[in-house]
């Protein structure tokens, strides 16, 4: 067996004492079950999807703020989305890549919180930042005299921090209350990266109140904002349907066809591993973790690809781009 490396993961780590007094000790993260053999190989698609995602996001971030004609409030939203799908992606991809290529697989109890926090931050600020991209297509179909002046610059920014805080606020009670957790049961998550459903499983302690902050917590973001979104697309339907010229009725509803894409990838993965969690039992051990590394990997590789495909001015801005490197050349 291969040694783990340092580099990657802190090991063995002694932290503070926690919940009845238990030393927190190492968790041991997990690859994929009864293809351990195999590890070497999945790593050279996981390495693919991941340069996908930080490459295509990176570019999309690059030529929204670099082309005048992409300072619109749609674009401020899409760059966004690529911030968080970059954070996501650098959440998890030490960990995964470090278990692929090294089998390192233990992490310390403090270091697995920290992961937990930020995958699930940025989880919550994906979900918060589809839904002002919602209100942004509505506002944008519905009133689009008025679109400049609802979305200025200043109220963008106010959207942008109040996906960060309201994140944070939620996120951080759920990590305070797994500190005060004993773990003395088995420290093997069944993910390539800390989850809090799966680190919660392994404490020997009381975890109703974890458990109902941590339902509370996805109701009250990936919920709320999931019924949110279908109410604004119901507005824009209706809004659409009142256009009398069907070829602009066709354009109104065309700009909104990258956004419903990129919502469907979101919600899809995270309703397909919540169905497997719940009903997958007599499943193979790898079906879980395979998903669960596609809820975290295909939104961040997808989103740029959609975006790139479907929206003209992104294309031509690329374009511009590619053009004027080769020129330099």
């Amino acid at each position: 067996m291969t040694t783990p490396s340092p580099f990657f993961i802190k090991i063995f780590h002694r932290g503070p004492r926690h919940g009845n007094g238990s030393v927190s000790q190492t968790f041991l993260l997990t690859g994929i079950p009864g293809l351990e053999w195999a590890h070497a190989w999945i790593s050279i698609p996981f390495c693919c999807l991941y340069l996908t995602a930080l490459s295509g996001n990176t570019l999309i971030l690059f030529v929204v703020f670099t082309e005048p004609s992409l300072h619109e409030p749609m674009y401020y939203f899409l760059s966004m989305l690529s911030t968080t799908d970059i954070g996501l992606c650098i959440s998890t991809l030490v960990t995964v890549l470090g278990i692929f290529w090294l089998n390192a697989r233990e992490i310390s109890f403090n270091a697995c919180l920290s992961q937990m926090f930020f995958i699930h931050l940025f989880t919550f600020m994906e979900s918060s930042v589809l839904l002002a991209m919602a209100f942004d297509r509505f506002v944008a179909i519905s009133n689009p005299l008025r679109y400049a002046t609802i979305l200025t610059h200043a109220r963008i920014a106010q959207i942008g921090l109040a996906v960060i805080t309201r994140g944070t606020v939620i996120l951080t009670p759920l990590v305070l209350l797994l500190k005060r957790l004993s773990f003395c049961r088995s420290h093997v998550l069944h993910h390539s990266y800390c989850f809090h459903p799966d680190v919660m499983k392994l404490s020997c302690s009381d975890t109703k109140i974890n458990s109902a902050f941590g339902l509370t917590a996805i109701i009250s973001t990936a919920g709320v904002d999931s019924i949110f979104i279908l109410l604004s697309y119901v507005l824009i339907i209706r809004s659409v349907l009142n256009i009398a010229s069907p070829e602009e009725r066709k354009k109104a509803f065309s700009t909104c066809i990258s956004h419903i894409t990129a919502v469907a990838i979101f919600y899809i993965p995270l309703i397909s591993l919540s169905f497997v969690h719940r009903f997958g039992k007599h499943s193979p051990p790898y079906v879980p973790t395979l998903i669960a590394n596609i809820y975290l990997l295909i939104p961040p590789v997808m989103n740029p690809i959609i975006y790139s495909v479907k929206t003209k001015q992104i294309q031509r801005a690329v374009l511009k781009l590619v053009c004027s490197k080769r020129t330099h050349i």
